[in-house]
């Protein structure tokens, strides 16, 4: 242990400024200089070949006016200064003085780092020589040893120190990495770790020194000294530091899971009452998402740039919360076509930000989940947590809790001063994009309100071309079928059709995703045949994927909402189609533009129509007397009173005539 005086002079040095350092990369790039020094081949340049990037210096830092590669070499010339005879302490105080205004862990790793570049000089020579001219030159104007043989007990206990040293290391900076203010005051799990945190950095500093100074002697020593007992002595003194930090780190790793599991305690609770809270913005409830000493926890995929929470300020929040691996690309596709690709997104830039939450299936993350979310989160057109494997157990236990995410894909809606306003915008922005925005459950509501089954609703987004067709009103036949036969007898039909003058535009769909299974391949060849005897069909597999995933959405969107098939035309429609058991029924879609009148025929339907539409020459009301011998002609009275209570809103959704079989319209009746 450390006395008193010398901590208080240690705390004397301490005096930071709000510079911050990003301590657990630049401790990775050490690590890897440390670890694999004595591997390195060939290389113009220290630390390209040992860690992602090119040069130390490069690794951010806030609120600093020097590089930080200036900074590491300020340090190794005091180490350097300290390496001669005299008291230890001083020398290392007038090192903490230099580094005065960093955090405890910003301190350590710029220690190691000015060491790391002595350690991987001295091996990058010793790996190339001798057979390299220059590294043999060079080994000689250093003076330094051929053979490092002898040196082997020296080196061991150093190997050791110096992986000792990492581990404490990076205990330290998962202390300071903790969110504090969920913390009490006067907590003595705290007060006790952070004595132990001010020791650690000390011992940590001082083996450094030593360190340092046993890579300088093996350029001093000559033949007979190697050969002496001053190695067996050195070799001693660093086996004596590596042993006192093993019991420092034994000790601290407890105390930093002991203020961990703290913290994850308040935090949870703090989450439970987020609802109970009014915030005047989004930051508050943020910070409580993302490590508090994460400084930049996210970042924006597209350009590759690290944020702040404060990007979010003031901005409707969206997390989408999946797997690291998401689920398909087109599931990936629609996402990002409904949102950046969107018309409306131009408008809504800046109103809202899409933050992707990937969560791993277990506990903790695997190199393939690890792989697919760097992959992933390299050409997502929004923000993501940057380091997710950082995100507080508390904050996932909560998103599998109260949010309810069982590792299907959800998307938690927050309004600009944090409140959640949905707990699933998903299907809604998968139909809607950006006609979406604000995102929130009455809006989901409103938007389904009036809304009945038309040709605009089924092929909104999927394809501009439809979007064409749907807004010049064109009538428009979907259909499906993995029966090569009957898609054949369809074909020639549709073309005797419009060669006698029928304006009817025809889209192949295969089936529903759920049925198609092994039929992607017949799927695909029958698309391709369409293309050949141009029946119009603009679209690609892709687009057809496309299709009945927004379909999914609105099933899964209604039935959210309360609605059933039966009392629901829209979800009744929706249902048959998605749920076709035959895998090769037949079935059709026919409707014009926004028009309501839309109708579904299966099986033999769907011939003896296009046989009667011969007859009738075009598409009109009249084909419902095919459908339904009930149909009345023209205008139908018959009239519905739906009764509601005071206070209470009129009912929502799309009633169906008993009589006429057509969506009826809605009006408001007030009783005196």
């Amino acid at each position: 242990m450390l006395d008193d005086i010398l901590i208080k002079q240690l705390l004397l040095t301490h005096d930071p400024d709000g510079r911050r350092l990003d301590s657990e990369t630049m401790l990775h790039a050490v690590g890897n200089i440390m670890f694999h020094a004595s591997t390195i081949v060939v290389a113009s340049n220290l630390y390209s070949a040992c860690f992602q990037k090119n040069d130390i210096s490069e690794i951010e830092t806030l609120g600093s006016c020097e590089p930080i590669g200036y900074i590491i070499t300020k340090i190794r010339k005091i180490l350097c200064k300290c390496c001669r005879e005299g008291d230890t302490n001083p020398k290392i105080m007038s090192l903490f003085d230099l580094i005065g205004k960093y955090s405890w862990d910003a301190k350590v790793v710029l220690v190691l780092a000015a060491f790391a570049a002595k350690y991987g000089e001295f091996w990058q020579l010793m790996e190339l020589y001798p057979g390299n001219t220059l590294a043999v030159l060079i080994s000689r104007v250093k003076l330094m040893p051929c053979n490092l043989r002898p040196l082997q007990l020296q080196i061991k206990a150093l190997s050791l120190l110096v992986k000792t040293m990492m581990d404490v290391a990076m205990c330290i900076i998962k202390f300071e990495s903790l969110p504090f203010q969920h913390v009490g005051q006067g907590n003595d799990i705290f007060h006790v770790t952070k004595s132990l945190i001010y020791e650690a950095v000390y011992w940590i500093t001082r083996s450094c020194l030593a360190c340092f100074s046993q890579v300088m002697d093996f350029t001093t020593k000559k033949y007979d000294q190697v050969y002496s007992d001053s190695s067996i002595i050195a070799a001693w003194e660093l086996s004596s530091l590596a042993y006192k930090l093993s019991d420092i780190c034994s000790i601290l790793r407890g105390q930093v899971d002991l203020c961990q599991e703290e913290i994850e305690r308040n935090l949870y609770d703090r989450l439970l009452n987020l609802d109970c809270e009014d915030h005047i913005d989004n930051q508050k409830v943020l910070t409580l998402f993302f490590p508090s000493k994460n400084y930049l926890p996210l970042k924006d995929c597209s350009r590759q740039v690290k944020l702040g929470l404060s990007e979010l300020k003031n901005k409707e929040v969206l997390f989408f919360i999946s797997k690291p691996h998401l689920h398909t690309m087109e599931e990936i596709f629609l996402m990002v076509q409904q949102t950046s690709d969107h018309p409306l997104n131009e408008r809504l830039r800046e109103s809202y930000k899409i933050v992707w939450v990937p969560l791993p299936s277990s506990d903790t993350w695997t190199d393939a989940e690890e792989n697919s979310f760097n992959f992933l989160s390299d050409f997502l057109p929004w923000y993501a947590v940057r380091r997710p494997g950082e995100l507080s157990s508390a904050v996932v236990r909560y998103i599998r809790e109260q949010w309810n995410y069982k590792d299907e894909p959800i998307m938690v809606a927050l309004d600009s001063n944090g409140k959640v306003t949905n707990y699933n915008a998903l299907d809604m922005i998968k139909i809607w994009g950006g006609l979406s925005y604000p995102f929130s459950a009455s809006k989901e509501v409103e938007l389904w309100q009036d809304q009945n089954l038309t040709m605009q609703l089924l092929l909104d987004g999927v394809n501009p071309l439809l979007a064409y067709w749907v807004e010049q009103g064109k009538n428009i036949c979907l259909y499906g079928s993995v029966n090569m036969v009957w898609i054949q007898q369809f074909n020639d039909k549709i073309t005797e059709l419009k060669l006698a003058g029928l304006q009817l535009e025809t889209i192949y769909v295969g089936n529903s995703l759920s049925q198609l299974g092994e039929d992607v391949k017949i799927v695909k060849n029958i698309m391709a045949g369409s293309g050949e005897i141009n029946l119009s069909d603009p679209l690609s597999f892709t687009n057809v994927q496309l299709f009945w995933l927004r379909l999914e959405s609105m099933r899964r969107s209604k039935l959210r909402l309360g609605r059933t098939p039966s009392s629901d035309q829209i979800l009744e429609e929706l249902s048959v189609l998605l749920d076709m058991t035959d895998r090769e029924e037949n079935w059709a879609v026919i409707g014009s533009g926004s028009s309501n009148d839309v109708f579904r025929l299966q099986g033999v339907q769907v011939m003896e129509f296009l046989r009667n539409c011969s007859e009738w020459g075009e598409l009109s009301g009249a084909q419902r007397n095919f459908l339904d011998p009930t149909f009345l002609a023209g205008s139908c009275t018959h009239s519905y009173l739906v009764p509601s209570r005071e206070n209470e809103r009129p009912s929502q959704g799309t009633v169906i005539c008993q009589v006429c079989k057509r969506p009826m319209k809605k009006f408001v009746v007030y009783q005196p």
